[in-house]
């Protein structure tokens, strides 16, 4: 059965790969366990799996879009051994305050802010209020409720740092990204 009427938003660093600072290249690339196979039961469902990450490293200078396309290219690739994939990756080059022209800038894009899932629903007409939003931070979880998204933190990243933080923003905490679809599993099962 495929459910394409909504998708599972999720954030990058910390939730599916561990969080390293400024992730720049491949060789930094390292999958949380449990978190391929947390994709691919959801690409079994036939729920779209899109990556929303704030890329602020890019306006400071410290990595290049190419670079980040290479990170996401190798992603793709660790994912494919474990017959996961992901749907599409969104992400924020720009910060507000710090960094280079032009990606220093008050984008709509960066979380907090909802631009990311907005744009996904605008290429592909996800119904957001029936999405999920996944991750680890606090930004997180304000993301998903701008939309009206059920939210969903995990422990992995930040996710324990920032749980007492993200309290009365989430609908769900789970030790990772493999709890946080059996969640949802429970849900769309329904």
């Amino acid at each position: 059965m495929e459910h394409k009427d909504f998708a599972v938003f999720v954030d990058r660093d910390g939730t599916i790969n561990v969080d390293v600072d400024f992730l720049s290249s491949p060789g930094q690339l390292q999958l949380i366990p449990r978190s391929a196979d947390a994709i691919r039961e959801l690409n079994e469902l036939g729920i779209p799996v899109i990556v929303v990450t704030n890329q602020s490293g890019i306006a400071r200078g410290l990595y290049s879009e190419a670079d980040l396309g290479a990170v996401h290219l190798a992603m793709d690739r660790m994912l494919q051994e474990h017959g996961a994939s992901v749907t599409r990756y969104y992400y924020c080059p720009h910060h507000p305050r710090e960094g280079v022209a032009p990606y220093v800038t008050d984008c709509p894009c960066r979380k907090p802010k909802p631009g990311m899932l907005q744009d996904a629903q605008r290429e592909f007409g996800f119904d957001l209020t029936r999405s999920f939003m996944i991750g680890d931070k606090k930004i997180d979880m304000e993301a998903g409720r701008a939309v009206g998204a059920a939210t969903i933190q995990v422990g992995t990243g930040y996710g324990e740092g920032e749980r007492d933080a993200a309290e009365g923003l989430r609908d769900h905490f789970a030790a990772d990204l493999y709890g946080a679809v059996q969640y949802i599993k429970s849900i769309v099962n329904q």
